[in-house]
Protein backbone atom coordinates (compact mmCIF):
# COMPACT_ATOMS: atom_id res chain seq x y z
CA UNK A 1 0.00 0.00 0.00
CA UNK A 2 2.86 2.22 1.15
CA UNK A 3 4.59 1.25 -2.51
CA UNK A 4 1.55 2.35 -4.14
CA UNK A 5 0.66 5.58 -2.16
CA UNK A 6 4.53 6.50 -3.11
CA UNK A 7 3.85 5.72 -7.00
CA UNK A 8 0.95 7.90 -7.46
CA UNK A 9 3.18 10.33 -5.29
CA UNK A 10 5.40 10.53 -7.43
CA UNK A 11 3.43 10.48 -10.97
CA UNK A 12 1.54 13.52 -8.96
CA UNK A 13 5.30 15.31 -8.67
CA UNK A 14 5.89 14.27 -12.70
CA UNK A 15 2.85 16.02 -13.61
CA UNK A 16 3.05 19.05 -11.88
CA UNK A 17 6.85 19.45 -13.43
CA UNK A 18 4.97 18.54 -16.36
CA UNK A 19 2.28 20.96 -16.35
CA UNK A 20 4.71 23.78 -15.18
CA UNK A 21 7.21 23.45 -18.13
CA UNK A 22 4.48 23.46 -20.72
CA UNK A 23 3.40 26.49 -18.99
CA UNK A 24 6.74 28.23 -19.41
CA UNK A 25 7.05 26.85 -22.85
CA UNK A 26 4.00 28.91 -23.59
CA UNK A 27 4.45 31.58 -21.56
CA UNK A 28 3.42 34.99 -23.96
CA UNK A 29 5.87 37.27 -25.00
CA UNK A 30 5.14 40.44 -23.44
CA UNK A 31 5.82 44.21 -25.04
CA UNK A 32 5.03 46.91 -23.28
CA UNK A 33 2.77 49.62 -24.99
CA UNK A 34 3.55 53.27 -23.44
CA UNK A 35 0.98 55.75 -25.09
CA UNK A 36 -0.98 58.64 -24.33
CA UNK A 37 -5.00 57.27 -24.10
CA UNK A 38 -5.65 60.64 -22.06
CA UNK A 39 -5.52 63.75 -22.07
CA UNK A 40 -4.24 66.46 -25.00
CA UNK A 41 -3.36 64.16 -27.80
CA UNK A 42 -5.16 60.87 -26.68
CA UNK A 43 -6.67 60.16 -29.82
CA UNK A 44 -2.89 60.09 -31.84
CA UNK A 45 -2.59 57.69 -28.73
CA UNK A 46 -5.41 55.42 -29.33
CA UNK A 47 -4.86 55.31 -32.87
CA UNK A 48 -1.38 54.00 -32.23
CA UNK A 49 -2.33 51.15 -29.92
CA UNK A 50 -5.47 49.97 -32.46
CA UNK A 51 -2.81 49.86 -34.56
CA UNK A 52 -0.22 47.58 -32.53
CA UNK A 53 -3.85 45.67 -31.35
CA UNK A 54 -4.08 44.70 -34.66
CA UNK A 55 -0.59 42.94 -35.66
CA UNK A 56 -0.74 41.68 -32.12
CA UNK A 57 -4.20 39.62 -33.50
CA UNK A 58 -2.80 38.94 -36.75
CA UNK A 59 0.98 37.44 -35.41
CA UNK A 60 -1.09 35.78 -32.59
CA UNK A 61 -4.02 33.95 -35.00
CA UNK A 62 -0.75 32.63 -37.55
CA UNK A 63 0.88 31.21 -34.88
CA UNK A 64 2.55 33.43 -32.54
CA UNK A 65 6.26 34.02 -32.72
CA UNK A 66 7.81 30.35 -33.29
CA UNK A 67 4.73 28.96 -31.40
CA UNK A 68 4.32 31.23 -28.36
CA UNK A 69 1.92 34.04 -28.17
CA UNK A 70 2.91 37.77 -28.16
CA UNK A 71 0.63 39.80 -25.19
CA UNK A 72 0.40 43.97 -25.27
CA UNK A 73 1.13 45.44 -21.88
CA UNK A 74 -0.58 48.59 -22.34
CA UNK A 75 -0.06 51.72 -20.17
CA UNK A 76 -1.84 55.20 -20.29
CA UNK A 77 1.09 58.08 -20.29
CA UNK A 78 -1.94 60.57 -19.58
CA UNK A 79 -0.10 63.16 -22.67
CA UNK A 80 2.56 63.93 -19.61
CA UNK A 81 6.62 63.44 -19.93
CA UNK A 82 6.64 62.70 -16.13
CA UNK A 83 3.54 59.90 -16.64
CA UNK A 84 5.41 58.62 -19.75
CA UNK A 85 8.32 58.20 -17.48
CA UNK A 86 6.34 56.61 -14.56
CA UNK A 87 4.53 54.11 -17.43
CA UNK A 88 7.73 52.93 -18.55
CA UNK A 89 9.06 52.31 -15.05
CA UNK A 90 5.96 50.45 -14.37
CA UNK A 91 6.02 48.36 -17.47
CA UNK A 92 9.82 47.43 -16.52
CA UNK A 93 9.73 46.99 -13.29
CA UNK A 94 5.97 45.26 -12.54
CA UNK A 95 5.33 43.77 -15.64
CA UNK A 96 8.86 42.72 -17.05
CA UNK A 97 8.49 43.51 -19.91
CA UNK A 98 11.75 42.81 -22.13
CA UNK A 99 10.76 45.73 -25.16
CA UNK A 100 8.47 48.37 -25.41
CA UNK A 101 6.98 50.69 -27.99
CA UNK A 102 6.24 54.72 -27.17
CA UNK A 103 5.69 56.88 -26.76
CA UNK A 104 4.29 59.58 -29.14
CA UNK A 105 5.38 62.31 -27.96
CA UNK A 106 9.39 63.50 -28.65
CA UNK A 107 8.61 64.96 -24.99
CA UNK A 108 7.46 62.19 -23.68
CA UNK A 109 10.34 59.70 -25.16
CA UNK A 110 13.20 61.81 -23.93
CA UNK A 111 11.65 61.84 -20.33
CA UNK A 112 11.49 57.56 -21.13
CA UNK A 113 14.59 57.76 -22.21
CA UNK A 114 16.51 57.42 -18.52
CA UNK A 115 14.40 54.55 -17.59
CA UNK A 116 15.65 52.40 -20.80
CA UNK A 117 19.50 53.55 -19.83
CA UNK A 118 18.74 52.96 -16.31
CA UNK A 119 16.76 49.33 -16.59
CA UNK A 120 18.48 48.48 -19.74
CA UNK A 121 15.69 47.73 -21.99
CA UNK A 122 15.01 48.50 -25.74
CA UNK A 123 11.99 50.95 -27.40
CA UNK A 124 11.27 51.41 -30.77
CA UNK A 125 10.40 55.08 -30.99
CA UNK A 126 6.82 54.78 -33.63
CA UNK A 127 6.09 58.48 -33.86
CA UNK A 128 8.34 60.87 -32.04
CA UNK A 129 10.69 63.03 -34.41
CA UNK A 130 13.06 65.03 -32.25
CA UNK A 131 16.59 64.73 -33.26
CA UNK A 132 17.66 64.73 -30.51
CA UNK A 133 16.37 61.35 -29.29
CA UNK A 134 18.44 59.55 -31.73
CA UNK A 135 21.47 62.25 -31.57
CA UNK A 136 22.03 61.96 -27.17
CA UNK A 137 23.69 58.62 -26.92
CA UNK A 138 20.89 56.08 -26.12
CA UNK A 139 21.94 52.53 -27.17
CA UNK A 140 18.13 50.86 -26.60
CA UNK A 141 16.75 53.46 -29.10
CA UNK A 142 15.49 52.03 -32.16
CA UNK A 143 13.25 54.59 -33.91
CA UNK A 144 10.88 54.08 -36.97
CA UNK A 145 9.49 57.48 -37.80
CA UNK A 146 11.36 59.54 -39.53
CA UNK A 147 13.52 62.84 -37.29
CA UNK A 148 12.28 66.17 -38.26
CA UNK A 149 15.60 66.78 -40.12
CA UNK A 150 14.85 63.23 -42.07
CA UNK A 151 11.48 64.72 -42.89
CA UNK A 152 13.21 68.54 -43.47
CA UNK A 153 15.32 66.42 -46.48
CA UNK A 154 12.47 64.36 -47.67
CA UNK A 155 10.03 67.61 -47.99
CA UNK A 156 12.69 69.36 -50.13
CA UNK A 157 11.50 67.89 -53.37
CA UNK A 158 8.08 70.10 -52.96
CA UNK A 159 9.35 73.50 -52.58
CA UNK A 160 10.29 74.11 -56.09
CA UNK A 161 6.98 72.89 -57.57
CA UNK A 162 4.98 74.82 -54.52
CA UNK A 163 7.19 77.85 -55.13
CA UNK A 164 7.56 78.95 -51.41
CA UNK A 165 9.79 82.23 -51.44
CA UNK A 166 8.91 82.88 -47.82
CA UNK A 167 7.68 81.20 -44.88
CA UNK A 168 6.64 81.78 -41.38
CA UNK A 169 6.21 78.81 -38.81
CA UNK A 170 3.54 77.96 -35.83
CA UNK A 171 4.93 75.33 -33.71
CA UNK A 172 3.76 73.49 -30.52
CA UNK A 173 6.57 74.94 -27.91
CA UNK A 174 8.04 71.32 -27.08
CA UNK A 175 10.93 69.21 -28.57
CA UNK A 176 9.15 67.96 -31.62
CA UNK A 177 7.62 71.08 -32.60
CA UNK A 178 10.42 73.57 -31.75
CA UNK A 179 12.72 70.93 -33.53
CA UNK A 180 10.71 70.79 -37.01
CA UNK A 181 10.60 74.59 -37.28
CA UNK A 182 14.61 74.06 -36.84
CA UNK A 183 14.97 71.60 -39.06
CA UNK A 184 12.71 73.00 -42.00
CA UNK A 185 14.44 76.68 -41.30
CA UNK A 186 17.78 75.15 -42.71
CA UNK A 187 16.29 72.69 -45.56
CA UNK A 188 14.43 75.98 -46.85
CA UNK A 189 17.40 78.04 -46.50
CA UNK A 190 19.83 76.23 -48.65
CA UNK A 191 17.09 75.78 -51.17
CA UNK A 192 17.20 80.03 -51.17
CA UNK A 193 14.17 80.34 -49.14
CA UNK A 194 13.65 83.05 -47.17
CA UNK A 195 12.49 82.41 -43.50
CA UNK A 196 10.58 84.36 -41.71
CA UNK A 197 8.41 84.15 -37.81
CA UNK A 198 8.49 81.05 -35.72
CA UNK A 199 5.54 81.40 -33.38
CA UNK A 200 4.99 78.91 -30.68
CA UNK A 201 2.23 77.58 -28.71
CA UNK A 202 1.58 75.88 -25.44
CA UNK A 203 0.17 72.15 -26.16
CA UNK A 204 -2.91 72.82 -24.08
CA UNK A 205 -3.67 76.21 -26.16
CA UNK A 206 -7.36 76.74 -27.38
CA UNK A 207 -6.75 80.37 -28.66
CA UNK A 208 -3.92 81.37 -31.31
CA UNK A 209 -5.24 84.10 -32.68
CA UNK A 210 -2.50 86.48 -31.14
CA UNK A 211 0.52 84.33 -32.75
CA UNK A 212 -1.89 84.12 -36.04
CA UNK A 213 -2.49 88.06 -36.03
CA UNK A 214 1.29 88.74 -35.96
CA UNK A 215 1.67 85.62 -38.58
CA UNK A 216 -1.22 87.79 -40.79
CA UNK A 217 1.24 90.84 -41.08
CA UNK A 218 4.35 89.49 -42.77
CA UNK A 219 4.62 88.94 -46.43
CA UNK A 220 5.44 85.50 -46.24
CA UNK A 221 3.60 83.32 -48.99
CA UNK A 222 3.56 79.94 -46.51
CA UNK A 223 2.99 78.58 -43.32
CA UNK A 224 4.27 75.80 -41.65
CA UNK A 225 2.33 74.38 -38.98
CA UNK A 226 3.16 71.54 -36.64
CA UNK A 227 1.15 70.44 -33.92
CA UNK A 228 -1.20 67.49 -32.87
CA UNK A 229 -4.83 67.26 -34.92
CA UNK A 230 -6.81 68.58 -32.30
CA UNK A 231 -4.94 71.87 -31.91
CA UNK A 232 -4.33 72.22 -35.63
CA UNK A 233 -8.28 72.32 -36.23
CA UNK A 234 -8.51 75.24 -34.06
CA UNK A 235 -5.65 76.47 -35.50
CA UNK A 236 -7.02 76.27 -38.89
CA UNK A 237 -10.32 77.44 -37.50
CA UNK A 238 -8.48 80.36 -36.28
CA UNK A 239 -6.54 81.30 -39.44
CA UNK A 240 -9.50 81.52 -41.60
CA UNK A 241 -11.77 83.86 -39.62
CA UNK A 242 -8.64 86.00 -39.21
CA UNK A 243 -8.51 86.28 -43.06
CA UNK A 244 -5.26 85.09 -43.49
CA UNK A 245 -4.38 84.32 -47.30
CA UNK A 246 -1.56 81.75 -47.80
CA UNK A 247 -0.59 78.33 -47.98
CA UNK A 248 -0.83 75.98 -45.09
CA UNK A 249 1.50 72.93 -44.88
CA UNK A 250 1.58 70.91 -41.60
CA UNK A 251 4.12 68.60 -40.90
CA UNK A 252 5.03 66.00 -38.86
CA UNK A 253 2.57 63.29 -39.88
CA UNK A 254 -0.06 63.43 -37.25
CA UNK A 255 -2.35 65.45 -38.87
CA UNK A 256 -5.04 63.16 -39.78
CA UNK A 257 -6.53 65.05 -42.33
CA UNK A 258 -9.85 63.23 -42.20
CA UNK A 259 -10.52 64.83 -38.99
CA UNK A 260 -9.53 67.59 -40.56
CA UNK A 261 -11.87 67.59 -43.12
CA UNK A 262 -15.21 66.21 -40.27
CA UNK A 263 -14.07 69.20 -37.45
CA UNK A 264 -12.60 72.32 -39.34
CA UNK A 265 -14.96 72.12 -42.33
CA UNK A 266 -13.83 74.60 -45.01
CA UNK A 267 -11.51 76.23 -43.10
CA UNK A 268 -9.33 72.84 -44.05
CA UNK A 269 -9.56 73.50 -47.62
CA UNK A 270 -6.72 73.83 -49.39
CA UNK A 271 -4.27 72.81 -47.19
CA UNK A 272 -1.11 70.67 -47.09
CA UNK A 273 -0.41 67.61 -44.87
CA UNK A 274 3.44 65.54 -45.11
CA UNK A 275 2.52 62.45 -43.73
CA UNK A 276 4.30 58.93 -43.16
CA UNK A 277 1.34 56.78 -44.73
CA UNK A 278 -1.35 57.68 -46.97
CA UNK A 279 -4.03 55.29 -46.71
CA UNK A 280 -6.15 56.64 -49.22
CA UNK A 281 -3.88 55.40 -51.84
CA UNK A 282 -2.86 51.96 -50.29
CA UNK A 283 -0.83 51.56 -54.00
CA UNK A 284 1.51 53.95 -53.08
CA UNK A 285 2.69 51.96 -49.77
CA UNK A 286 5.76 50.32 -49.74
CA UNK A 287 4.07 46.87 -48.74
CA UNK A 288 0.44 48.03 -51.08
CA UNK A 289 -1.00 44.37 -50.22
CA UNK A 290 -0.60 44.38 -46.85
CA UNK A 291 -1.63 48.52 -46.32
CA UNK A 292 -4.62 47.15 -48.42
CA UNK A 293 -5.16 44.62 -45.51
CA UNK A 294 -4.65 46.86 -42.33
CA UNK A 295 -7.12 49.11 -43.92
CA UNK A 296 -9.28 46.82 -44.27
CA UNK A 297 -9.02 45.06 -41.08
CA UNK A 298 -9.26 48.76 -39.26
CA UNK A 299 -12.29 49.37 -40.66
CA UNK A 300 -13.82 45.71 -39.97
CA UNK A 301 -12.89 45.97 -36.14
CA UNK A 302 -15.58 50.05 -36.97
CA UNK A 303 -12.58 52.16 -36.26
CA UNK A 304 -12.49 55.82 -36.70
CA UNK A 305 -10.74 56.26 -40.76
CA UNK A 306 -9.15 58.90 -39.90
CA UNK A 307 -6.75 57.31 -37.26
CA UNK A 308 -5.21 55.25 -40.26
CA UNK A 309 -2.69 58.16 -40.48
CA UNK A 310 -1.56 57.46 -36.51
CA UNK A 311 -2.56 53.82 -36.51
CA UNK A 312 -0.26 52.30 -38.86
CA UNK A 313 2.75 53.28 -36.80
CA UNK A 314 1.41 50.58 -34.10
CA UNK A 315 1.64 48.42 -36.11
CA UNK A 316 4.70 48.66 -38.10
CA UNK A 317 6.33 48.45 -34.56
CA UNK A 318 4.44 45.60 -32.82
CA UNK A 319 5.77 43.80 -36.73
CA UNK A 320 9.35 44.91 -35.93
CA UNK A 321 9.30 43.92 -32.06
CA UNK A 322 7.53 40.40 -33.32
CA UNK A 323 10.61 40.19 -35.44
CA UNK A 324 13.35 40.96 -33.80
CA UNK A 325 11.74 38.16 -31.38
CA UNK A 326 11.60 35.17 -33.60
CA UNK A 327 15.66 35.95 -33.63
CA UNK A 328 16.23 36.72 -30.41
CA UNK A 329 16.73 33.00 -28.95
CA UNK A 330 16.01 34.07 -25.56
CA UNK A 331 13.37 37.02 -24.69
CA UNK A 332 15.50 39.30 -22.38
CA UNK A 333 16.59 42.96 -23.08
CA UNK A 334 19.43 42.41 -24.29
CA UNK A 335 18.77 39.74 -26.47
CA UNK A 336 16.45 41.34 -28.25
CA UNK A 337 17.65 44.67 -28.41
CA UNK A 338 20.73 42.62 -30.14
CA UNK A 339 17.95 41.30 -32.31
CA UNK A 340 16.02 44.25 -33.14
CA UNK A 341 19.39 45.47 -35.09
CA UNK A 342 19.08 42.80 -37.38
CA UNK A 343 15.68 43.17 -38.06
CA UNK A 344 14.78 43.85 -41.86
CA UNK A 345 10.91 44.06 -42.80
CA UNK A 346 8.82 46.10 -45.18
CA UNK A 347 6.74 48.06 -43.19
CA UNK A 348 3.85 50.29 -44.22
CA UNK A 349 5.47 53.12 -44.72
CA UNK A 350 8.98 51.60 -45.96
CA UNK A 351 11.85 49.42 -45.84
CA UNK A 352 12.57 48.80 -42.32
CA UNK A 353 16.61 48.66 -41.75
CA UNK A 354 18.72 50.61 -38.22
CA UNK A 355 21.52 52.16 -38.99
CA UNK A 356 23.82 53.97 -36.55
CA UNK A 357 23.36 57.42 -34.97
CA UNK A 358 24.93 58.84 -32.14
CA UNK A 359 28.07 59.23 -29.99
CA UNK A 360 30.14 56.11 -30.74
CA UNK A 361 29.90 53.14 -28.76
CA UNK A 362 26.23 54.26 -27.52
CA UNK A 363 24.47 54.66 -30.86
CA UNK A 364 21.45 55.01 -30.73
CA UNK A 365 19.00 52.89 -34.17
CA UNK A 366 17.13 55.06 -36.90
CA UNK A 367 15.50 53.72 -39.85
CA UNK A 368 14.54 55.44 -42.95
CA UNK A 369 10.87 56.01 -43.85
CA UNK A 370 8.99 57.27 -46.70
CA UNK A 371 6.79 60.70 -46.60
CA UNK A 372 3.93 61.26 -48.70
CA UNK A 373 2.27 65.12 -49.29
CA UNK A 374 -1.35 65.09 -49.50
CA UNK A 375 -3.74 67.93 -50.04
CA UNK A 376 -7.50 68.78 -49.07
CA UNK A 377 -9.33 70.22 -51.82
CA UNK A 378 -13.35 70.55 -51.61
CA UNK A 379 -13.43 68.31 -48.82
CA UNK A 380 -11.62 65.14 -50.86
CA UNK A 381 -7.62 64.23 -50.14
CA UNK A 382 -5.35 64.27 -53.37
CA UNK A 383 -1.66 63.24 -53.64
CA UNK A 384 0.66 66.12 -54.83
CA UNK A 385 3.44 64.66 -56.77
CA UNK A 386 6.97 66.70 -57.01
Amino acid sequence: MIHHWMKLTIAAIAMQFAMSASAQSGKAIKIGVNQPLTGAVAASGNFVTNGARIAADEINSNGGINGTKIQLLIEDNKSNPTEAAAAAEKLIVRDKVPVMLGAWSSTYTLAVMPKLMEYKVPMVVETSGADKITTSGNPYIFRICPTNAMEAASFARHVGPLKIRKADFLVVNNDWGRGSADAFQAMLKEKGVHTGLVQTIDASAQDMTAQLSTIKGTDSDTLFVTTAVEQLTLVLKQAQALGIKRQIITLGGSQSPDQLIKHAGSAANGTLHNLMFAPWFPEISADPARATAFIGEWNKRGLDPAGLTEGFRGYDAVRIIAAAAGKAGAIDPEKMREALWGVQLTGLSGKVSFRKVGPTGRESAQSTPETYLVKIDGGKIGLVQP
